[in-house]
């Protein structure tokens, strides 16, 4: 097996690893995956104890969630990414596992509202190191008619770890609420949704260990020199409105699912009266089961796509997945009782996974290997800045400023559900013939 190097002459690509190889480093990477989403994800769960003992507003939750979040972890995103294209991914990926669970457990120190934003900070430049170099290593163990499956499989991290996040959260949140604060020296009064924190970050300390048993994947296909910045520019701009399309189209479905699932515990508290455990329970038991099922089946499917031929299978499935969801987005959170609504949720959570592994799968796929953790953090930037950094806070937005009433957040939801879906569908559809065009310019210049 041969491929061809950035001057043109023909190197040796090595034989793809034996499958247990690969699919352990793909599911230690979805562990790791999943535990970043349980600490990004447990704030929404606490955010009236957080907005009732630091005195701030739903709009200021919303910047917790996702400005403070999203900003570095975008920013810090396409250095570690270049880092990640010419270093040890792995351990790489272990550094950042360490950072952010400290750093999600200093959250729970947080005695006002710009330490915790600082806190928050903290835990996107850990998790800006997890996916850019993860994508790069799961690309160099599959082929790339398996490469869905494997990144779908990967990206279902995401739902376990909202689900964990709901369960696991909403339970210690029920047994500590009724502890009374507990003083700590030089710290002092710890309340229960700071010990919330603790429990949820310090175990990511083991994951890092795990990670330390994967084997750095050897590069496929790679040039014998790192590409330069330069480079990588040129390469975006050859292939600009295939990666515009691409970005901008996935990011209006991560507002959609950001403005909705950051909000979820929320809607079910202050609209039905649940509590944050039951709130947890049943939105965590709904994101395990079709979260994760929906996702898989989307890597599937685009897989299934592109051998029968369709080189933008994974496009395709992002426009079904906008069409689907779009009903259940617009209606869940208006439904007339806590029943019905939590059934529309159930479809809406399965096709709103269905596109991401797709996604990460048709980028890696029209990308030079050399350049791959950077263009996906070019990727994760511009998707996370709209999807996390916008998504909740247009919600927040909405709730504080158009309707000015707490109890109106289901009404944002719909709203941002509205737009994001529809506009993923126009963005995407515009990227079809692009998208073939950058495939097919990577099919010729592939070695026969």
């Amino acid at each position: 097996m041969s491929a061809v190097q950035s001057s043109g002459e023909p190197i040796d690509s090595p034989e793809w690893p034996r499958p247990a190889i690969a699919w352990y480093a793909v599911i230690i990477l979805m562990l790791a995956y999943t535990f970043s989403y349980i600490d990004r994800t447990i704030l929404s769960l606490l955010v009236d104890p957080i907005r009732r003992d630091l005195d701030i507003s739903d709009t200021q939750i919303s910047l917790l969630h996702g400005l403070a979040f999203a900003l570095f972890y975008t920013i810090m995103g396409i250095p570690i990414a270049r880092w990640a294209d010419r270093g040890n991914r792995r351990n790489i990926v272990a550094w950042g596992v360490c950072v952010w669970s400290l750093l999600t457990a200093v959250c729970g120190l947080a005695k006002n509202f710009w330490q915790l934003f600082l806190a928050r900070v903290g835990v996107g430049v850990g998790e800006a190191a997890l996916s850019p170099a993860a994508y790069s290593m799961i690309a160099d163990l599959f082929p790339k008619e398996k490469l869905g499956r494997a990144l779908g499989v990967y990206a279902m991290g995401v739902f376990f770890g909202v689900g964990l996040a709901y369960i696991i959260g909403g339970a210690v949140i029920g047994m500590v609420a009724a502890l009374p604060p507990v003083s700590l020296p030089v710290i002092g009064e710890i309340r229960p949704w700071q010990m919330t924190f603790f429990a949820v970050g310090l175990p990511g300390l083991l994951v890092a260990l795990l990670i330390l048993t994967i084997r750095e994947p050897e590069r496929r296909a790679s040039a014998r020199r790192a590409p330069s910045i330069v480079e990588v520019v040129e390469f975006f701009r050859h292939n600009k409105l295939t990666f515009v399309c691409h970005f901008a189209g996935f990011s209006m479905l991560t507002m959609l699912y950001n403005g909705i699932f950051a909000w979820a515990p929320t809607f079910f508290i202050r609209t039905y009266d649940f509590t944050a455990s039951q709130a947890g329970y049943y939105l965590g038991l709904q994101t395990l089961v079709f979260g994760t099922s929906g996702i898989l089946t989307g890597g599937i499917l685009a897989d299934r796509l592109v051998r029968r031929g369709y080189s933008d299978g994974t496009i395709r499935t992002g426009i079904l997945a906008a069409v689907a969801l779009a009903p259940f987005a617009v209606t869940a959170t208006l439904a007339p009782n806590a029943t019905l609504s939590l059934l529309l949720f159930c479809p809406l959570t399965f096709f709103i996974s269905f596109p991401f592994g797709a996604a990460a799968a048709g980028l890696q796929s029209i990308t030079p290997n050399q350049m791959r953790a950077q263009i996906s953090a070019m990727y994760l930037f511009i998707v996370n800045l709209i999807g996390i950094g916008a998504g909740p806070t247009v919600t927040a937005l909405i709730t504080d400023y158009v309707f000015k009433d707490d109890q109106a957040v289901r009404y944002s939801m719909s709203a941002v559900s509205a737009v994001g879906s529809l506009g993923a569908v126009l963005i995407l559809w515009i990227g079809l013939r692009p998208f073939r065009e950058s495939a097919a310019r990577v099919s010729a210049a592939a070695p026969a």
